[in-house]
Order: C-alpha cells, then sequence, then structure tokens
C-alpha cells in the first residue's frame, strides 16, 4: 500500500450523524488571522480551516521572506505538500480566501506597517497565534522576542480589534516543566515578561550569553522559559479578553488529517526514531519505564477548534476593552487546555521504541547506515562510554576513510549536531510529570455528535499500534523522500547490515577474548 494515496479525512469511516458542526458554524462569514503558517501546526491550522469551514470569509497569513524565498513563494511551498492534496481535491480555488500579510514576529509589532494593523483591526474575529521559535537552544534574546515580546503586541493589537471573539494562543504543556505536576491554571514563570524584554533589550550579546544559565535557573532551555513567561501575559488578560490558552504534548505525526501519518520535522521523538532507524543514533540517557507525552498533530489541531467554539459559545465579544459572560455559561477555571496522552493512552519510552521499530523493521530504507542497535541508558557515565564507543570512534574511523579516498567528512561533524539534540530530548527522556486535563475532557463532553466525528482528539481507547504502523511509513515517505517502492531494495541493505553488524561483534569478541587470554597468561 502506498501512503502517498492514502488520504483520510478524520471521522469518514463514520457515519454522518446528520447534525450541523457547531464548531464549523463558528467560522462562518468569519476572517481569521494565523501566525506561524510556515511551521508543522501552523500548516495544519491553515489547511483544516479551509477544508472544513468553507463558508468562512478570509484566512490572513502572517509571513515574512526567509532563505532567498519572498512572501509569495514561501506560500506556493505550503500549499505544495501532500498534505495540501485533500483541500485541493475538495476546494480548488482554496486560495482565494487567503491574503499574505508581511511581517516578522522578531520586530515590534509582529513587523507590520501601520495601515496592516488597522485592517486587521476592522476586519479580524479570529486570531490563531502558532508563531515560535521551537529552537530549545536559541539566543535567549531572540526567543524573548518572537515567543514573548510578539505575544504582547499582539494582545495590545487584538483589544483595539472591532469584533474579537476568540484569540487562540498555542502554547506547550511543557510550558512550566519545572513542576512535576502540571493542571491547567497558569503557573508563575521565569520572571516577569516586561523585566525580561527590557533585559534582552539592555545587555550585549556576549553578557546575556553568558548570563543565560542563570536567566533560565531551573528550565532546561529558552523555548520553555520564554512559553511559560508568554502563558503569564494571556493568562493577565482573561477577564477582559476571549482569549485561551492551548497547551499541546510533544506533537508527532498526524493520526488521520490532512494524511495519514504526516509529518514536516525531525523533532523530538521523531529524528530519534529516524536516527534510530538509520543505524546512526545508539544511545540516549533516559527511563525507558517512564510515561512520554505524545499526541498526534491533527488531535492538537482539532482540540484549537474546540476551544475557539467554546469561546465563542460562553464568553461573548470584547467589545470596547470589555469582556462581557453570560452567567449561565460562565466558567469559573481558566481557560487553559493540556492536550497530552497519559490519562486516557499513556505510552511508555520502552513501548514507543518497540512500537517504532516493530514497524521500522517491516519498511527498511535504502538510506540506512547501520544495523539498528538503539538503547536507553539511564546512567550519565553509561551513556557518555556509549556515545563515544558507538557514536564518536566510528566517527572519526569513517572520517578518515573518506579523507584517505578524497571524499567530504561528514561524520564527526554530524554525530556533534546528534548528541547535541538528544541531550535536549534526554531532558525529558529522564522525567516524567503528571498532567490533568479535565477542562479539555469537559470541552469533549460538551461537543456533540457530529464535532466529535469532524474534530476528534479524545485519546480513549487510543490503537497506538495502528497509529505507529502509518506513523513509521509517513516519517519514511514524507521526511527521508523515500518512497515505499524502494522497500525490496531496503529490505537487501537490512539483511547486509544485519550480517555485518554480528560479524563485526563477533570479531571484536574474539579479538576481546584473546588479549583476555594473553593478559592472563603473562600473569599466570
Amino acid at each position: 500500500m502506498d501512503i502517498n494515496n492514502v488520504y483520510s479525512r478524520g471521522g469518514d469511516d463514520v457515519e454522518n450523524t446528520g447534525i450541523e458542526s457547531n464548531i464549523s458554524a463558528v467560522f462562518e462569514n468569519g476572517t481569521i488571522f494565523l501566525t506561524g503558517a510556515t511551521g508543522f501546526l501552523g500548516k495544519m491550522f491553515l489547511e483544516k480551516l479551509l477544508r472544513s469551514c468553507p463558508k468562512l470569509k478570509r484566512i490572513y497569513l502572517l509571513m515574512r521572506p526567509k532563505k532567498g524565498k519572498n512572501v509569495e513563494e514561501r506560500l506556493e511551498t505550503i500549499f505544495d505538500g501532500p498534505n495540501m492534496e485533500p483541500l485541493k481535491r475538495k476546494y480548488p480555488k482554496f486560495i482565494d480566501k487567503v491574503t499574505i500579510v508581511n511581517g516578522d514576529c522578531t520586530l515590534p509589532d509582529l513587523g507590520m506597517d501601520e495601515d496592516v494593523i488597522d485592517k486587521l483591526i476592522r476586519e479580524t474575529n479570529f486570531i490563531i497565534h502558532c508563531a515560535a521559535t521551537v529552537r530549545f537552544d536559541q539566543d535567549i534574546r531572540t526567543a524573548a522576542h518572537i515567543n514573548v515580546r510578539a505575544v504582547r503586541d499582539l494582545i495590545t493589537i487584538a483589544k483595539q480589534m472591532k469584533d474579537l471573539k476568540a484569540f487562540l494562543h498555542v502554547s506547550t504543556a511543557f510550558s512550566h516543566c519545572v513542576w512535576s505536576e502540571i493542571h491547567e491554571k497558569c503557573y508563575e514563570g521565569g520572571m516577569a515578561a516586561d523585566k525580561l524584554l527590557d533585559l534582552v533589550e539592555a545587555i550585549d550579546e556576549d553578557r546575556l550569553t553568558k548570563m543565560t544559565p542563570g536567566l533560565l535557573g531551573e528550565w532546561p532551555n529558552t523555548y520553555v522559559f520564554t512559553k511559560g513567561i508568554a502563558e503569564n501575559l494571556v493568562a493577565q488578560e482573561f477577564e477582559t479578553m476571549p482569549i485561551a490558552i492551548l497547551r499541546p504534548a510533544i506533537v508527532i505525526a498526524s493520526v488521520d488529517e490532512p494524511v495519514k501519518g504526516w509529518v514536516d520535522n525531525l523533532y523530538g521523538p521523531t529524528g530519534g526514531m529516524i536516527g534510530a532507524a538509520l543505524g546512526l543514533l545508539r544511545s540516549i540517557q533516559g527511563k525507558q519505564e517512564n510515561i512520554t507525552e505524545l499526541v498526534p498533530a491533527d488531535y492538537v489541531i482539532n482540540a484549537g477548534f474546540a476551544v475557539i467554539w467554546d469561546i465563542v459559545a460562553n464568553r461573548k465579544n470584547c467589545q470596547n476593552g470589555l469582556l462581557i459572560t453570560p452567567e449561565e455559561t460562565k466558567h469559573t477555571e481558566e481557560p487553559i487546555f493540556n492536550v497530552v496522552s497519559s490519562t486516557e493512552a499513556p505510552i511508555t519510552w520502552k513501548k514507543f521504541y518497540y512500537m517504532t521499530r516493530k514497524h521500522a523493521i517491516h519498511v527498511p530504507s535504502e538510506l540506512q547506515l547501520w544495523y539498528d542497535f538503539f538503547a536507553f541508558r539511564e546512567g550519565r557515565l553509561h551513556h557518555l562510554i556509549a556515545c563515544f564507543f558507538l557514536h564518536t570512534v566510528p566517527a572519526y574511523l569513517v572520517d578518515f576513510i573518506c579523507l584517505c579516498i578524497r571524499r567530504k567528512p561528514m561524520l564527526v561533524q554530524g554525530y556533534q549536531k546528534i548528541n547535541k539534540f538528544m541531550e535536549v530530548v534526554s531532558y525529558f527522556a529522564l522525567r516524567e510529570w503528571k498532567f490533568f486535563d479535565n477542562n479539555a475532557q469537559n470541552l469533549w463532553r460538551r461537543m456533540n455528535p457530529e464535532d466529535k466525528r469532524q474534530y476528534p482528539f479524545n485519546m480513549k481507547n487510543f490503537d497506538w499500534d495502528t497509529y505507529m504502523h502509518y506513523y513509521v511509513r509517513g516519517a519514511r515517505v514524507y521526511l527521508l523522500k523515500d518512497p515505499l517502492e524502494t522497500i525490496p531494495k531496503g529490505r537487501v541493505k537490512f539483511w547486509k547490515l544485519f550480517i555485518a553488524h554480528y560479524t563485526l561483534i563477533a570479531i571484536l569478541l574474539l579479538i576481546f577474548f584473546k588479549i583476555l587470554c594473553l593478559l592472563c597468561s603473562c600473569i599466570f
């Protein structure tokens, strides 16, 4: 079966309920301002809006030129992927509803001109703010500008909007990962937003870099540090704006929409899975019995749509900076929604690796460099020793051979990046959190049957094994760009590497025992 020909819309295998979708109706004649449309979740929101809400009026996309491409070329790239095929088939003229807004989240007011801001203030009904730097090693100044200042400035603009119905801020479930239990409430951030922004403007780059570890404190990286601070900014507006926070866990490939197993990045477990499958990644420091928080991307998007519906249904429009909420529908809890898997469908790191490896063996890639012998190692010293002998030594050996045959050495530099990436992942693989998702579960229960069909996100009885089947194939096709037609050649290479791997182990063991015997004979 070719995954490229599998286009399945979530819930299509369930009989239509005949009930109108409350969620889709919310966006009728509405204008949406979407940031982060070039990112993974942004693309997903964009596609779903255009395909599932055909009566919406317009979507404004915040975009900037990048890597030699202007905004028009970047827009073409967004709609060029396989994830957009279901939309193109259903609504060929979808592009008529999309308008580019030139901007840049690294700049004040998101880099938008005054006339553009005025237009958004007049026309926008919904804001979906996905834009963020998700690089864990991002310098603190850039992270503060994109993840904090952009949120502050967007809130200021949103307060002036004449008919703002809902503002969805996409955060992360790990924004307050310094706590072992994470409820759907706002916690105190690492520091006040205004103090952080003043600090990054006042201090030069070198000093700021040296100060960063002290600023972060218990927070492991600049990403979660700044996302937590941004949440505090949003929480200050709960009483005055129709605004909510969506906190997804680790986002991985789609389960159904827009394409089964679609993913466009190597972040987190996806990069680890591919590295292990290709025989590149052989060790990570982590506790394999720990529960990990993984959520399919389309479930995150569906939860976001449901939250927007909830804002509109239960909180009246923001008028002149005053939010009027009907008493009969007023919620006592903060509008924060944890989208996690551990409460309904927990999965451990060990089970994740076992399942992905089981399915990867059935679809081996020609790109595989060595036989997969990845392992979790809890001890720091054990992990470092393994990295030295299984990553560093082979890398230098292969690069030396490349130099001898006049080919460009790449493996040493590659493993430096891999080891750095795994250091970031290790923080989350060594720890376990208890998440609470009462708000998300209550939201699910309030949805009507048709909305549950079109916008599923509840993970009760979730079939991880079936999901991994498509996740692995999606990673192979969409990330490695290796079509399933090459599986027969991949199997041949897999068995060659299998034989080579165990032959090498046998030779090394023989050498070890020979040396051991020589040492014993010398001693005795």
